[in-house]
């Protein structure tokens, strides 16, 4: 049996998953799964909601939700009739760091895929009609999202964390923002911010790696490089004091709460501690101690727990509860309670043991589809972490200590400054 103090070779690394960069700065790396008859693809551009102009916001959004919408050599449904009757999937999406795609096909059909791929991200076409169709499908989106308490609260706690910045605005903008969005601003988004400079490209399935890379060269080895236009960001803060907010939304019968601060970066060495002790105080078992706390024993929500997101630029520690709405106040106080205990003392020597048997069990579960391997093997050449590193988990886990964790979490937490949200129907009046 392999000790968990040692590297797990059974885990793929870069003995098997091979990697070529092309001269226009694409980095496509691919995995061979000869048990697999499927193929999954999936990547990234620099692209994203960071280009959004302050009165445009979801212009990024937008533009990634069009391109499955007619390209010069196939309309909207040449597209999803060879998709469908190939049982293939091709989907597009951004985010305030990046523009990202995904993929999956019979590996017979990877040629078709790719070939997909590469008409929707350099040849879209966004036809008017479907331009306007997918604005009615966003306002639509944005007018549930309005009456939803998890996603003003969530909305409301970033914007709170990060002012004036994009991470801090929701990527799907405003009804207003994206009524502003002509089909010029996305033919415009797409010809300055889309390019192979910094794409990542995953291929992991039933097909060899040299036979992979030659489909990904004769696809995309001529697309053009475009000069990188860096916009000037705010600074991201520390709070200074606890901020509260609550957003009323009628007749909710449940409150959700948000509470945060900022987190590591996800390269920091803060991250695998924090990591750990994350799971500690708000994932492990039901919902580590905060669930324990909060929902066991006091009885007072639908759910609680934490989590934490980590980008290049920083991170969120994120702290959340679904209440009845007269207990809003009382599951605040309960979970900062159980942060304050978080950061005074160190986690008990069994907590220790337990998530470290949790994080590292479940990485193989992780890792056992093509999907998973391909989202595995982008994180770790995107956040540059070495293709061996999920091979290193396991003992970079086994090696973080109590000690550790509290030091880490001194640096992000403290009770007394919190972004604290919650959303829902006043309790006034209930019972």
């Amino acid at each position: 049996m392999t000790s968990p103090h040692k590297s797990n070779l059974s885990i793929p690394g870069p003995e098997i998953i091979q990697r070529y960069q092309f001269p226009n700065g694409i980095s496509a790396l691919c995995m061979e799964n000869s048990n697999s008859a499927s193929i999954n693809i999936i990547g990234l551009l620099k692209a994203s909601s960071k280009n959004d102009p302050n009165s445009k916001l979801g212009l990024a959004d937008f533009t990634a939700s069009m391109l499955t919408r007619g390209t010069q050599n196939k309309n909207f449904h040449q597209i999803h009739d060879l998709l469908e009757s190939a049982g293939a999937s091709l989907s597009f999406s951004a985010s305030a760091q990046n523009t990202w795609f995904s993929g999956k096909a019979l590996a017979e059909d990877l040629p078709m895929l790719l070939e997909l791929t590469t008409d929707c991200l350099i040849r879209p076409t966004f036809p008017l009609e479907y331009t306007e169709r997918m604005r009615a499908q966003l306002l639509s989106s944005l007018a549930i999202r309005e009456q939803d308490t998890g996603e003003r609260s969530s909305m409301a706690l970033d914007k709170i964390l990060f002012p004036n910045h994009p991470i801090g605005e929701p990527t799907d903008g405003y009804p207003d923002t994206i009524q502003a969005i002509s089909r010029d601003d996305l033919v415009n988004f797409h010809r300055l911010y889309y390019g192979a400079d910094g794409m990542i490209l995953v291929v992991v399935g039933g097909i060899k790696p040299e036979a992979a890379f030659h489909l990904v060269s004769g696809y995309f080895e001529n697309w053009k490089v475009i000069t990188e236009i860096t916009p000037i960001l705010a600074e991201i803060k520390p709070l200074e004091k606890t901020v509260r907010q609550h957003i009323e939304i009628p007749e909710k019968n449940q409150t959700d709460i948000m509470m945060g601060s900022l987190g590591p970066a996800r390269i920091s060495p803060d991250f695998l501690p924090i990591y750990l002790g994350n799971d500690i105080l708000g994932q492990f078992g039901m919902l580590g101690r905060i669930g324990e706390t909060v929902r066991v024993k006091a009885g007072l929500a639908y759910y609680a727990g934490s989590s934490i997101n980590s980008w290049w630029e920083g991170g969120e520690w994120e702290f959340m509860a679904g209440v009845n709405p007269k207990n809003t106040d009382k599951a605040i106080e309960l979970i900062r309670q159980e942060i304050n205990r978080f950061i005074k003392k160190p986690v008990t020597h069994q907590e220790l043991s337990d998530s470290k048997s949790h994080l590292t069990g479940r990485l193989a579960l992780s890792l056992e589809s093509n999907s998973g391997l391909a989202n595995a093997i982008l994180s770790m050449e995107h956040f540059q972490m070495g293709l061996d590193y999920y091979q290193r988990y396991p003992t970079l886990i086994n090696a973080i200590s109590a000690e550790q964790i509290l030091e880490s979490a001194r640096r992000y937490l403290d009770a007394e400054r919190l972004a604290i949200v919650s959303a829902g129907t006043s309790s006034k009046g209930k019972t």
